[in-house]
């Protein structure tokens, strides 16, 4: 297991001295090396609590792989062109096999998450240790072919091309994730209303 320090230290202001926080409550964060469960150590699969943010990982990458694509393969053709099925089957199968080494679980005020490209990092604040490899790749790559395998490429690259990444993590997520922590949740229960 490789593990990742990622030291953040906080934006202070000027302020006389002696008065810096005087009046002002101090919220604690504690950011430690995650410790681990007997599921999150050893089952194949992704423990339920972290579910959500791996499925928002999964759908980050195959809208990030299609895009990719799109613009390479569609650059030149007409408006409103798509990808051939024998290239957005390939471009979703590369998405769920890759290496998944960008990702891993860190944990701060007791709560495990997953860091990485494409999830929302607005609360890493002060010291945070984020353990990748071990068994999250392996897990990644086993939740993401299993989504392609329930759902198709052509439901996926279907969601993508009416909805972009929104549309996929709404797809994927739906049964995994609280309405309030999908991106974009908001955006579209606004326009169906």
């Amino acid at each position: 297991m490789r593990f990742l320090l990622l030291l953040l230290l906080p934006f202070t202001g000027w302020a006389p001295p002696g008065s810096l926080g005087q009046g002002i409550p101090q919220e604690t964060i504690t950011a430690t090396s995650p410790h681990f469960d007997e599921e999150e150590k050893y089952s194949t699969h992704m423990p339920q609590h972290l579910r959500c943010d791996a499925c928002q990982v999964i759908s980050y990458q195959m809208w990030k792989h299609l895009t990719e694509m799109e613009t390479k393969q569609l650059s030149h053709k007409a408006e409103g062109a798509s990808l051939s099925e024998s290239e957005y089957t390939d471009v979703l199968e590369k998405s769920c096999s890759q290496s998944w080494k960008n990702y891993g679980v860190r944990e701060v005020n007791k709560v495990k998450r997953f860091v990485g490209p494409g999830l929302d990092d607005d609360d890493m604040v002060g010291i945070s240790v984020m353990i990748s490899g071990g068994p999250w790749p392996g897990r990644l790559f086993k939740m993401c072919h299993n989504y392609l395998g329930e759902l198709g490429e052509d439901q996926l690259y279907g969601e993508y091309r009416q909805g972009g990444r929104e549309a996929l993590e709404r797809l994927l997520c739906k049964d995994t994730c609280p309405e309030e922590e999908m991106s974009g949740q908001g955006e579209f229960l606004r326009k169906e209303l």
